[in-house]
């Protein structure tokens, strides 16, 4: 069973936007917005690569959602699920801030 795992200071997030950490030898995308940190897994299943903390993100019928940098797949932030493409999701990991630092749950 994983444990959480202390990232970073939440200074060292961007607000509204994604950054890339290594975690254990996994490449995790942080998206820091409205207090609240959200991980997904960094890697594009479509676009087969490491860029998913480069996606712009946003709001899609009401779900809070980051797309793809390469070709624009939407994914949730909450689940990892793509909200585009029927059986495609990305890793979504549990976060908690404490004490003004980041730690993400593999």
């Amino acid at each position: 069973m994983s444990e959480f795992v202390e990232v970073c200071s939440v200074d060292q997030l961007v607000k509204n936007a994604g950054v890339a950490a290594l975690i254990n030898e996994t490449q995790v995308a942080l998206y820091y917005i409205n207090n609240e940190v959200y991980a997904l897994n960094n890697y594009d299943p479509i676009g087969k690569a490491f860029v998913m903390s480069r996606g712009m993100i946003g709001d899609l019928k009401g779900e809070l959602m980051v797309a793809a940098p390469l070709q624009k797949q939407h994914y949730s932030l909450k689940t990892g699920q793509c909200l585009d493409v029927e059986g495609v999701s990305i890793p979504a990991y549990q976060t908690k801030l404490e004490n003004g630092r980041v730690f993400v749950k593999l």
